[in-house]
């Protein structure tokens, strides 16, 4: 989710009252500015938490998804609008939800967590998604959170049975002549029946369209998704894929994950299950999802692996850090925050890093792979197609810097990681979050902590 310029001018200012102290030319330390007090905004006590933020790059308006509520703050943090979203009657085990078939199951007033939160800038409208009713999406106009459209009759409306508010992440891709696409991926909770962990859906026009949030094709063979075969579960029970961050480049769409694996350790006869981050990367144009490869990344610093995505952001080289990667400086750099170890999803370790990746370089090797593929070297080697152990088949193509696949050798996976650059480390308080610019030819990274700290 991009942050806008306005938003960078309040993260400036935030960072520059914690950064309290200044150097006269001298080099002599001054005494520290008088405190500032922060902008603040608390919603009602009994909301629980706030899930996600949206920014409009236009007006500077704030957009906060919350348990219940969606509201929108002026760029002071002043509320201009409220939007319910929840509770309501509910229980995670019907499907189709009761609001489309009676349910047999008993429905209890249930929280509405905000799961989604996107500005869908050309049609002037907020899709807010969240966790009531298999997870179905609202669009609300943008100036006073109307509500434009709510599908919930088919089963593509239903994105996710997951309540967590970290388990979906969306990325709109924008055409001037026909209607965009929302590229959806979200865990599925154990319902690969149900649910696609990956897919392009139609953004229509018309918000009460009948073909909104349809898959962008889908025949009796083939449909604009990826889901995770039943059998991947009877290797891994809780297997799932946690989708960190999102964002389209050149013609490719891409996602950061977590996902377990099994793997045996060295000298061991058995396996044991860890965390495997991985980049996922599809072109735009592919409706069949023929382009779906998928490249472990991770960072090592003094001897220690970085291996849990923790965040991620896309910025530009900038001039400076350009020169020294021998990059351009509008070559798009990954900015990822990763802590310490495989094993801990739900409890990272403190000790994390704060690790660069020249997108092109990710790029590279997936060309690479692919070339290798396509010579009909390996196997597809995906992690939760394991259970078929799929060869690579030979095909005589040359395949460029945007080849988007053939319906053979897909999908496909990189088995050697990509590793990031580290640039800095904190060992007591982990790094949570993560954004960056580039100020004049300079990169800026802004990390937030688990204790609620921002490092500048």
């Amino acid at each position: 989710l991009i942050m806008s310029l306005a938003m960078w001018k309040w993260t400036c200012l935030v960072s520059h009252l914690l950064l309290s102290t200044t150097m006269s030319p001298l080099g002599r330390q001054q005494p520290p500015h008088p405190k500032r007090p922060f902008i603040t905004f608390t919603g009602e006590q009994a909301e629980g938490n706030f899930n996600h933020l949206v920014v409009d790059e236009r007006t500077g308006h704030i957009y906060l998804g919350a348990v219940n509520r969606i509201y929108k703050l002026s760029s002071d943090l002043k509320v201009l609008v409220t939007h319910e979203t929840g509770p309501d009657d509910d229980n995670p085990k019907c499907y189709p939800p009761r609001i489309v078939q009676t349910c047999n199951e008993p429905l209890t007033p249930t929280n509405n967590i905000n799961k989604m939160l996107l500005i869908d800038y050309k049609e002037n409208r907020l899709i807010a998604c969240g966790s009531l009713y298999q997870g179905i999406c609202k669009l609300l106009r943008l100036d006073d959170l109307f509500k434009l459209g709510e599908p919930f009759h088919k089963k593509e409306h239903y994105l996710s049975g997951v309540n967590e508010s970290g388990s979906v992440f969306g990325v709109i891709v924008s055409y001037s002549n026909m209607d965009d696409k929302l590229f959806i991926a979200t865990a599925v909770d154990g319902k690969p029946e149900y649910f696609p962990t990956i897919s392009s859906r139609k953004l229509t026009k018309n918000s009460e369209a009948d073909g909104m949030f349809a898959y962008v094709f889908h025949d009796e063979f083939v449909a604009s998704m990826i889901k995770i075969p039943s059998d991947t579960f009877t290797i891994i029970p809780d297997f799932d894929i946690y989708y960190i961050y999102g964002f389209s480049s050149g013609n490719f769409v891409y996602f950061l994950t977590l996902q377990p694996e099994m793997i045996s350790p060295p000298g061991s006869t058995t396996k044991e299950q860890v965390y495997t981050s991985k980049l996922v990367r599809l072109c735009k144009e592919d409706t069949a999802f023929n382009s779906y490869v998928e490249v472990p990344i991770g960072c090592e610093k003094n001897g220690v692996e970085y291996r849990l995505l923790q965040a991620a952001y896309l910025s530009k080289a900038g001039a400076i850090l350009a020169r020294s990667l021998s990059v351009g400086p509008e070559d798009d750099i990954l900015f990822t925050v990763f802590s310490k170890g495989q094993k801990r999803k739900m409890k990272s370790l403190d000790e994390s890093a704060l690790c660069i990746f020249v997108l092109k370089n990710i790029n590279d090797r997936i060309k690479d792979r692919l070339q290798s593929c396509y010579r009909g070297e390996g196997t597809l080697d995906l992690a939760w197609l394991k259970v078929k152990d799929i060869p690579c088949s030979s095909a005589l193509l040359t395949i460029d810097d945007n080849f988007c696949g053939l319906d053979m050798n897909a999908p496909l996976g990189v088995s050697s990681m990509v590793r990031g650059l580290p640039i800095f480390t904190e060992d007591g308080d982990r790094m949570t979050s993560v954004i960056a610019y580039v100020y004049k030819n300079h990169s800026l990274a802004f990390v937030g902590t688990k204790s609620g700290k921002l490092k500048k």
